[in-house]
């Protein structure tokens, strides 16, 4: 081989290294955190997290008994339910479409519209709302009082305190920030192994953080930057504007959803409005409704339909390999 080819053949090679140093500096950008961060005030504890656990899938904590926490954040649908929007306490349809309860421990706000600024909020809301768990603190209290292992379990998890209202409520916060979406092939490929995944998926994450735009807003390891928008859904609820009094009226934000195993999430949007991954890329290809009447956050995106196709593929990366949370077997008296 000549010289000249040889310094070709080097030039390429120096190319090629400075070409995947940069897609490496990209996916580092999305690499899963080692560690859980819990507040300095709610330490982690194993035997909190376990207690919580067996409270998030007792029925007990709602009025009927009829419903738990999963009876909404199933984890078999990615901690959703597969419909627009489940049934509450009162066999009627909830307002909106169940926001998942995974990789929620650095969100700054929660639900939809971020009314709740903490997950132990966030944990006590639904048991006490009527539309949804319909129960009182005092009604759970008394039931988990009758239940010896209950009692013990807390007692161990709380020395001194016990079962009380506020360590049901942080039992299950401390459940909540433990539930991180598990390990998958975009996973594996940010770590290095370019097998994990397609062509088609890789040049699917392209289009996803170049031409489409998408990576602004769903950002970071789990896909979103926690912030609200109006992304033109055809919807008469306020959205952001209904707890946030600098938001304008007539402004229809909605929290960035994170995208980890989106797949298992379907329907999609705050109300359930898209069926499937494909009806999502269709409504940000036509920038929202457009006979709103209303200025809205997002432009249409041209996204070719094998851009479409090569975006799916990449998305279904994001889910784990082992999606499965096994039920707790529940105390009894």
């Amino acid at each position: 081989m000549s010289r000249a080819m040889l310094a070709f053949a080097a030039l390429l090679t120096v190319a090629a290294g400075a070409l995947a140093a940069v897609e490496g500096d990209v996916r580092d950008g999305f690499r899963r955190p080692t560690v859980i961060p819990f507040p300095e005030g709610a330490p982690y504890s194993p035997q909190a997290a376990a207690l919580g656990k067996l409270l998030f899938f007792d029925p007990r904590l709602s009025g009927a008994q009829n419903l738990s926490c999963a009876s909404c954040h199933n984890p078999s649908f990615g901690w959703e339910v597969p419909v627009p929007r489940a049934l509450g306490s009162l066999a009627v349809e909830l307002q909106r479409h169940v926001p998942t309860v995974e990789n929620l421990a650095e969100a700054p706000r929660l639900t939809w519209d971020g009314r709740q600024t903490s997950i132990e909020q966030q944990v006590l809301s639904p048991i006490v709302h009527p539309d949804e768990m319909n129960a009182t603190m005092e009604q759970v209290i008394d039931r988990l009082l009758r239940i010896p292992k209950y009692r013990k379990a807390f007692r161990t998890a709380f020395p001194g305190e016990g079962l009380v209202a506020e360590n049901v409520v942080a039992s299950l916060a401390t459940y909540v920030r433990t539930l991180r979406s598990g390990w998958s092939p975009f996973d594996d490929w940010v770590a290095g192994d370019e097998d994990a995944i397609s062509a088609a998926a890789k040049r699917g994450f392209e289009f996803f953080i170049g031409e489409g735009g998408c990576a602004a807003c769903h950002a970071g390891w789990a896909f979103t930057d926690h912030r609200f928008y109006d992304i033109g859904l055809d919807t008469n609820d306020p959205g952001r504007a209904g707890v946030d009094d600098s938001e304008p009226a007539g402004r229809r934000a909605f929290k960035t959803p994170g995208l980890r195993n989106i797949a298992l999430r379907a329907p999609y949007m705050h109300n359930g409005s898209q069926s499937d991954l494909v009806g999502v890329l269709h409504h940000y290809r036509n920038g929202g409704a457009s006979d709103l009447g209303r200025q809205v956050d997002i432009a249409p995106v041209r996204i070719p339909l094998m851009a479409e196709m090569e975006l799916i593929a990449f998305l279904k990366t994001l889910t784990a390999y082992d999606a499965h949370v096994s039920q707790p077997s529940l105390p009894v008296k």
